[in-house]
C-alpha cells in the first residue's frame, strides 16, 4: 500500500529519514536497516542518484574522520598491517578462483565477488569490471552478494567482536580485514570504540590502495589490455587531515566538531546505501553465487580472527 502513495509524499517520508539518521540516538547498524524499510516499503525516490552521493557522501565522511587521527599512529598501525594484507587479499581471490569453478560458477562472477571480498566490496567491483569486461548482469550479481553479506557484517561484527572480549585494536584490525564496503568497516569499528575507529579506517584505507595492483593483474589474467586505473584521490585527502590534526594543534578544537559531523555524514551514507536496494536486484542474485560470497567471507573472516587473536601482527 505504501509503495502507491503520490511521489511528493514518499519524498518527505524519505527526506524526513534522513533528517533521522542526523540525530545522535540512531546507529549505524539502526541507519541501514531503516534503509532497507524504506527501499521495501515506498522504494527510493531518489534512485538515479543514489549511488554517485553515497559515494561523494562516504568519501567526505573518511577524510572528515581524518581530522580526528594522528598520523604517526596511523603509520605505526598501518606498518604493521602491511604483509597481512597481501597475504588476505592473495589468499581470497585463490580460493575464490578454486571455489567458482568447484561451484561452476561464471568465471567473471566469480572472480568480481573474490575480488570485493578481498579488498573493498563495491569499490573493488566497480573497477575491475570494465578491465575484465563483465556484463552489467555479472557485476550486478557480485555487488548485490557483496552487499548483502557487508550489511550483516556491519550488524554482527561489533556483537562477536565483544562476545570474543576483542580489544578494540583487534576489532580495528579484524572488521577491515572481513567486512567488504569500507563504510560498514567505519559504521562497525564506530560502534565499537574510538581506538577501534581508527585502526579500521587506516587498515581498510591502505587495502583500498591495492585495487589499483589488481587491475593490473586481472587485465594480465584475462589477457585484457591495461586500462587507466585512477587513483582513489580521497585517500590522499585523508592523510592531508591526519597531518593537519597532527601539526596544528591549536585547531583540535574545531577538528572534534569536524569529526561528529562525519561521523553524522557516514550514518545518512548507510541509510542511503540501504535505501539503494531493491527487490528486483535481489531477485537477479542466484544460489551459487550468494554461496561462493558466504564461503569467501567466512573462510577470511575466521582466518584473519584466528591469526589476529592467537598471533603478533
Amino acid at each position: 500500500m505504501l509503495d502507491r502513495l503520490s511521489p511528493k509524499i514518499k519524498k518527505i517520508i524519505f527526506l524526513s529519514c534522513v533528517l533521522l539518521c542526523l540525530m545522535p540516538f540512531v546507529s549505524p547498524p539502526l541507519a541501514l536497516l531503516l534503509g532497507f524499510a524504506v527501499a521495501f516499503t515506498i522504494g527510493h525516490p531518489y534512485a538515479s542518484s543514489n549511488s554517485s552521493l553515497t559515494k561523494s557522501m562516504l568519501q567526505y565522511a573518511i577524510v572528515g574522520l581524518g581530522f580526528g587521527m594522528n598520523f604517526y599512529d596511523a603509520i605505526e598501525v598501518g606498518k604493521y598491517g602491511v604483509l597481512f594484507t597481501i597475504c588476505t587479499i592473495v589468499l581470497t581471490l585463490v580460493l575464490g578462483f578454486f571455489l567458482g569453478r568447484f561451484l561452476n560458477i561464471n568465471k567473471n562472477t566469480s572472480f568480481l565477488i573474490a575480488a570485493g571480498t578481498a579488498i573493498c566490496g563495491g569499490s573493488a567491483i566497480a573497477a575491475v569490471t570494465p578491465v575484465i569486461d563483465a556484463k552489467e548482469e555479472e557485476t550486478s550479481v557480485a555487488l548485490v552478494t557483496v552487499f548483502l553479506l557487508n550489511s550483516v557484517g556491519l550488524v554482527l561484527f561489533p556483537t562477536l567482536g565483544l562476545l570474543a572480549n576483542l580489544s578494540d585494536s583487534q576489532f580495528g584490525m579484524w572488521a577491515a580485514i572481513a567486512i567488504h564496503d569500507t563504510s560498514s568497516v567505519v559504521g562497525a569499528a564506530q560502534k565499537f570504540g574510538d581506538e577501534a575507529l581508527e585502526i579500521a579506517i587506516t587498515i581498510k584505507l591502505q587495502r583500498a590502495l591495492w585495487i589499483i595492483p589488481l587491475t593490473f593483474f586481472s587485465a594480465l589474467l584475462f589477457k585484457k589490455d591495461k586500462k587507466k586505473t585512477a587513483f582513489p584521490q580521497f585517500i590522499f585527502y585523508f592523510i592531508l587531515a591526519m597531518m593537519f590534526n597532527t601539526y596544528f594543534v591549536g585547531f583540535k578544537p574545531f577538528s572534534v566538531y569536524i569529526v561528529l559531523a562525519a561521523k553524522r555524514c557516514l550514518v545518512v551514507t548507510l541509510f542511503l546505501i540501504g535505501a539503494g536496494l531493491s527487490k528486483k536486484t535481489l531477485q537477479n542474485v542466484g544460489f551459487k553465487p550468494l554461496l561462493l560470497g558466504v564461503i569467501l567471507w567466512i573462510l577470511i573472516s575466521t582466518i584473519s580472527f584466528l591469526t589476529i587473536v592467537y598471533s603478533i601482527i
